[in-house]
């Protein structure tokens, strides 16, 4: 039953104070607004928005605006302004979403939600960066890594088991990162910061006839907050469009992105709560080097006024270099890391006018997603190898095809009836130890999809959905390596969602959801085995409430705020660990919360603050290595319009000087790497 075994803690009133004020402030508002006055959205559309109103206007083809989950977008230009290291940094805005933040060298961090971690276990959430898919083989984001705040039109994220367009990686849903198309503007920002920071950016779009063209180029170095940090990467992009006839056009993208950064290394605990801007000795040689590159070409059609049709082809390279000892008294580890992505999706949608329906829409779609991996390891001595502990090469293939429609037989009534399938092949080969073996037959993946919204008037609407997504191996978890004889069956993860979204106009919007997500057999990667094993999990189950709101009283003021309980059980853990029922999993905050507030002053002065903060987690499965992660950040911006082509913002971070960390648990002892304390940023935003 779901929420049988809910622990809500008790929450300090000042955490609870601003969120419960706009919650009544949104209720006795809606007492007087008049329903007959919404706003031109679209009816039924139960997405939320933080910052700038977003104008979603693809409504014919297929793109989450017809969505009836969970949707959230962060607009361009809250993305714009506030100075930070990587874009999944920007994330942490929306409702809740966890950030796992490393803070080693190349490997920076990555966003989780819905009672999923980022440990980089499990991989819960699809990356797409214009619809491209983007995650690396274990499920990571280091692809992320590669965009620019300066070039980003739109984050959109959806969340829950109900979007049906994928399948690979879209456990607890997705998230898109959307970037500036056409257009006609010159851009850039030149920021410096505490701890050595500086950074250049530039964006440049531009449209002539058929052709458009869209640029940027960044590049971001600093000494980092703790000793041995320092860092340099470059970041470069490019997207060109062409309108071949009125009702077909063709695109095509390319990224490239280099870094290299030291790694400051984990941190015991006395160490870190007394000097947390240190390193250690054996940490003097560790760095890493990553190269990435991005390529896509794409169609988009409309050949009748009813149809359309998008088919995109892909191309993702990883190369990732690294140096890294965990601890005192163990090796120093060279990581090596060379993965080549590849595919194709295309989906169709089909209008069905004079129905006799208030609407009915179909979708289908299609895709290929292929993989070339290789995963080396060595033991190594100042960046020197010694031993050669991992050399496997891997291939992996998924193919996936889904249909869906909209069916409204009413206006108050819409109805989404979805289906996917999606089926694994690939083979391995371990040439250290000479083993070959097949991917795991996984059989015919089937994941049925059902939402319904029901809108009784056009400022409200109620709506429920469940579905299935699965799960498979990472790295060598996803074949049938000897001695194992036994094909693993998919984790087969079913989630439903239900809750009321209120959108009486433009200014005004919240929603709350409950949810629950269960695995039938959630794979738990060993991170640091030699040989890239895993284990079972077993049976869990995720639960949460959501809720969000926004309030923009005047032209000069807006507000919103969001609070996520969520937990994350391990119902029927494997039969060698018994004693495991019904603990948390690890690094799953209960509460996450954010809220923000912009106020204009005047037309020159514009001032921002953006709360953002967690309770803590569980550091392992055993429940047994005591409890960390818990922090409230905030973050304060000022910025000055001193003319209509250049902005100058002043940034505070972490104004109260918290101390922030990620925890892990090494079988032994807590390792510890601490957060960026008090910090200020100046930004130059210039248009041309």
């Amino acid at each position: 039953m779901p929420f049988k075994n809910a622990r809500f803690p008790p929450v300090s009133p000042v955490l609870l104070f601003p969120l419960s004020t706009l919650f009544i402030a949104l209720s006795l508002n809606a007492q007087e607004t008049d329903a007959t006055n919404a706003d031109n959205n679209r009816k039924g559309d139960i997405s939320f928005s933080v910052g700038e109103r977003i104008e979603v206007t693809a409504k014919a083809s297929a793109d989450a605006s017809r969505m009836l989950t969970s949707v959230d977008r962060l607009s361009g230009d809250a993305v714009r302004q506030p100075d930070i290291d990587y874009a999944w940094q920007l994330a942490g805005r929306m409702p809740g979403v966890v950030l796992t933040e490393f803070n080693q060298g190349t490997t920076s961090g990555k966003l989780s939600f819905r009672g999923f971690n980022g440990e980089g276990e499990v991989n819960a959430a699809k990356l797409l960066i214009d619809d491209i898919p983007s995650n690396a083989n274990s499920g990571n984001m280091p692809y992320l890594d590669m965009i620019l705040p300066i070039e980003i039109s739109t984050l959109e994220l959806v969340r829950g088991t109900t979007d049906p367009r994928y399948g690979l990686h879209n456990i607890a849903g997705n998230v898109n990162f959307i970037t500036r198309t056409g257009g006609d503007y010159t851009d850039a920002r030149l920021s410096a910061g505490s701890f050595g920071k500086y950074d250049v950016q530039a964006a440049l779009g531009t449209e002539s006839g058929d052709f458009s063209q869209n640029y940027a180029i960044g590049y971001r170095e600093g000494d980092g907050y703790r000793d041995h940090g320092e860092f340099d990467r470059t970041s470069l992009a490019g997207k060109w469009g062409y309108a071949i006839s009125s009702t077909l056009s063709a695109n095509a993208s390319a990224r490239y992105y280099d870094s290299d950064a030291q790694e400051a290394g984990y941190l015991t605990r006395e160490i870190a709560y007394s000097d947390p801007r240190a390193t250690n000795d054996y940490n003097a040689s560790d760095m890493g080097t990553r190269e990435m590159q991005q390529y896509s070409l794409g169609l988009h059609g409309e050949p009748a006024k009813n149809v359309t049709y998008k088919v995109t082809s892909w191309l993702n390279k990883l190369e990732d270099d690294r140096y890294v000892t965990f601890s005192a008294g163990v090796s120093q580890q060279n990581r090596y890391t060379e993965e080549e992505h590849y595919g194709v999706q295309a989906s169709a949608t089909y209008t069905v006018h004079n129905s006799g329906l208030s609407g009915l829409f179909f979708e289908a779609g299609a895709s290929i997603e292929g993989q070339n991996n290789i995963s080396a390891r060595y033991l190594s001595t100042n960046r020197i190898a010694d031993t050669q502990t991992r050399d496997q090469h891997f291939r992996l293939r998924v193919k996936g095809a889904y249909i869906q429609s909209e069916i409204a037989p009413a206006d108050w009534l819409r109805i989404i009836p979805a289906w996917r399938v999606d089926k694994v092949t690939g083979d391995f080969e371990d040439r250290l130890n000479n083993v070959t073996a097949p991917v795991n037959d996984y059989g015919t993946i089937s994941q049925p999809k059902l939402s319904v919204a029901v809108l009784p008037t056009d400022a409200i609407t109620l709506f429920a959905n469940w579905g299935e997504t699965f799960q498979i191996g990472v790295g060598s978890g996803a074949y049938l390596i000897p001695p194992r004889q036994t094909n693993l069956e998919p984790s087969v993860n079913r989630g439903w969602e239900t809750g009321i979204a209120y959108k009486p106009d433009a200014n005004l919007s919240a929603r709350l959801t409950l949810w629950n997500q269960t695995a039938s057999g959630e794979l738990k990667r060993r991170l640091n085995d030699p040989n890239g094993d895993f284990e079972n999990l077993g049976a869990t189950e995720r639960q949460g409430i959501d809720l969000q709101g926004a309030w923009s009283p005047s032209k000069d003021f807006s507000l919103w705020a969001t609070l996520a309980w969520q937990q994350a059980e391990i119902e029927t853990p494997s039969p060698d660990q018994p004693e495991l029922a019904g603990n948390d999993i690890d690094h799953v905050p209960e509460w996450v919360y954010s809220a923000g507030a912009d106020y204009y002053m005047n037309e020159e002065i514009m001032l921002s603050a953006v709360l953002r903060g967690q309770t803590d987690y569980e550091l392992n499965s055993a429940n047994n290595a005591g409890t960390f992660g818990d922090f409230t950040l905030l973050n304060l911006l000022a910025r000055y319009r001193v003319s209509e082509n250049t902005d100058v913002m002043l940034e505070l971070k972490n104004v109260t000087d918290e101390y922030y960390e990620y925890v892990w648990w090494d079988g032994s002892q807590s390792l510890h790497s601490p957060g960026e304390g008090r910090a200020v940023a100046v930004s130059v935003m210039l248009k041309f």
